[in-house]
């Protein structure tokens, strides 16, 4: 998450800077500093700002879960924590989920594939 998107969806929250440091549990400057750049938004700081977008985002119920939109083969759904937490809508957010058939790395890896998928599409 870059500086622009990081304040576009502060935004989209209709949060101020203060009120987001709090939601976020952190400083007030390291917000100015995410904002203006001087600093990188942290992957635990990005995924709760995207958790935080994706509980004001509209037509929740109307969404497919992700196994059905990515078409998911059965023996792949049953391994996958997004099918056995029932968060199809949230897979995204938790991490060892069976991606383009495979568990990825890290965060940062993780979120290059979600960027291009449908289910996380939604939200932005």
């Amino acid at each position: 998450m870059d500086s622009a998107e990081f304040k576009h969806f502060r935004k989209k929250l209709k949060k101020t800077q203060r009120q987001m440091s709090q939601l976020l549990g952190t400083s007030i400057k390291a917000i100015h500093s995410y904002e203006q750049g001087w600093r990188t938004v942290p992957p635990h700081v990005e995924r709760h700002m995207f958790f935080l977008i994706s509980r004001i985002v509209e037509h929740k119920k109307d969404r497919r879960p992700c196994w059905e939109v990515k078409k998911c083969p059965p023996e792949l759904k049953k391994e996958c924590p997004a099918w056995e937490f029932k968060a199809g809508q949230l897979c995204w957010f938790i991490c060892g989920t069976i991606c383009d058939g495979g568990v990825h790395q890290n965060w940062k890896e993780k979120m290059k594939v979600c960027r291009s998928c449908d289910v996380f599409k939604y939200l932005l």
